[in-house]
């Protein structure tokens, strides 16, 4: 059962970005590990709350929530399940000041624990065909990642020092009467550790900006506007942390002949008033190839025919939609003069029986007129 993340958090479905974040604050705060030690029920609540947070504050993860109710990842399935939603969410949004409010050197050793890398978002446009059968596809993602010559750490092998102002504790600790304040060292920014020889590949950055191609692929029926998450296709982790995920967010382009609804594809096809009069056989095309069909004498304007099992794949696996087949009765709008004596002729051979499906109906108009 997919989670509501607007009752995680305790907002309406309407509120407003500024709503959604003081709500996450509130919460954040009230189920921090720091403030609920060893407590796994906290814990969990903390994990929920910063996942609600991560899709109802993106705009088009939200949008896909409200749509669907889930997102989806590579494979079809919902997103989210498993994923180490941690503090990273939490850090990003409070940033250090969380780490000093509870004090103590577990602010500094903070800094340097193993943290989660970026997400990354990339578009992908695909056929209308595609989308209805399934593709794997090469995206081409712009991505943060670890030097390999420093290993992250922005220094030259062996330009790593004990920083000589906090003497490797991360803090300056000042005394002022009774009081004493810690405060996060300005020379090493908390790490304890100084970089004396910045790494030459990537100037001190300890990260590199690179291209990195990734094969997605693509579930059968997807729909126009869903987003797949690629587990790991992100940016690279801090400190040894896991590589963020990727978010791949799939246009669908318009056919020129079918249109989707659900699982459903709809097909308009032209016949003539003659051929809806008389029955005819016709040739018509499917996602997968033609299908003969047939027009029963007497078909009606906007009469459907089903084609079962002809439509899209559930993008899920839950069955396969069907081909609706839409006829529309076409009345000519230029007559040769032969053609009108034939339809005066067939007027005047016309009465209630050659309308007997509408017969009720053709009884009051003709009452009607006679009036």
């Amino acid at each position: 059962m997919s989670k509501d993340y607007y009752a995680i958090l305790g907002v309406s479905k309407n509120a407003t970005e500024i709503e959604i974040k003081k709500a996450y604050r509130k919460l954040a705060l009230q189920y921090h590990p720091d403030r609920n030690p060893d407590n796994k029920e906290a814990e969990e609540k903390f994990r929920e709350v910063n996942e609600a947070y991560q899709v109802l504050s993106d705009p088009q993860k939200r949008a896909q929530f409200d749509q669907f109710g889930r997102v989806f990842d590579e494979n079809g399935s919902s997103g989210f399940s498993g994923q180490d939603f941690g503090s990273t969410i939490f850090e990003e949004f409070f940033g250090d000041v969380f780490g000093d409010f509870f004090g103590g050197a577990r602010g500094a050793r903070q800094r340097k624990r193993p943290r989660k890398g970026s997400n990354i978002e990339v578009n992908v446009e695909i056929e209308f065909l595609e989308a209805c059968f399934g593709i794997s596809k090469k995206v081409k993602v712009p991505k943060t990642a670890n030097c390999k010559r420093c290993d992250g750490t922005g220094a030259e092998p062996g330009g790593v020092t004990t920083c000589n102002t906090c003497h490797g504790t991360g803090q300056i600790t000042q005394r002022q009467g009774f009081f004493t304040l810690s405060t996060t060292c300005p020379q090493c920014g908390g790490t304890g550790e100084f970089i004396k020889d910045r790494c030459k590949e990537c100037k001190g950055e300890g990260s590199v900006r690179e291209y990195k191609t990734l094969e997605v692929k693509i579930p059968a029926g997807i729909e126009n506007n869903m987003t797949l998450r690629i587990s790991g296709g992100g940016n690279d982790g801090i400190y040894g942390g896991p590589a963020g995920d990727l978010f791949v967010h799939v246009k669908v382009k318009e056919h020129e002949y079918f249109r989707r609804e659900g699982r459903n594809i709809i097909l308009d096809v032209p016949i003539s008033f003659v051929d809806a009069s008389l029955g005819t056989s016709l040739n018509i095309p499917t996602i997968d190839g033609s299908e003969t069909i047939k027009i029963k004498p007497g078909t009606q304007p906007d009469e459907k025919i089903v084609l079962k099992g002809k439509g899209v794949p559930d993008v899920q696996g839950y069955g396969i939609g069907n081909m609706i087949i839409n006829l529309k009765v076409v009345i000519p709008t230029k007559l040769s003069k032969k053609q009108k004596e034939l339809l005066e002729t067939f007027k005047k051979e016309s009465n209630e029986d050659t309308y007997s499906s509408e017969k009720s109906l053709w009884e009051k108009m003709k009452s009607f007129f006679n009036s």
